[in-house]
């Protein structure tokens, strides 16, 4: 099977947010926070990419900019896979699971 692995990070929805629509749009942080009722500290936590996109989050930003919550989402899914493909935690003593003999299956021989 091939493996298909990204060589560059994706970028956080945070990021799209604040580049892409708010900074376009002259909207500061406490405003986007009052938009999206959400708390200042989170708006700002999100977008300096300190805070990942929740369902939640991904609603409300689909409402405010008229777009949709997969479209948030999937930004976000893109940047977590990213992140785990790069992850330098082993998983060596991770087992491929195959087809069990019933004499496996019972433990008799």
């Amino acid at each position: 099977m091939a493996i298909y692995k990204r060589s560059r990070q994706p970028v956080h929805p945070g990021r799209i947010l604040s580049e892409d629509i708010l900074a376009e749009l002259g909207i500061n942080v406490t405003q986007a926070a009052k938009m999206l009722s959400v708390s200042r500290k989170h708006m700002s936590n999100f977008i300096n990419e300190q805070v990942d996109c929740s369902a939640d989050m991904a609603h409300r930003l689909a409402i405010a900019t008229n777009t949709s919550i997969a479209s948030w989402m999937n930004m976000q899914h893109a940047l977590n896979i990213w992140r785990e493909e790069n992850n330098s935690q082993s998983f060596d003593d991770v087992q491929v699971m195959q087809p069990q003999t019933s004499e496996q299956t019972t433990g008799v021989k």
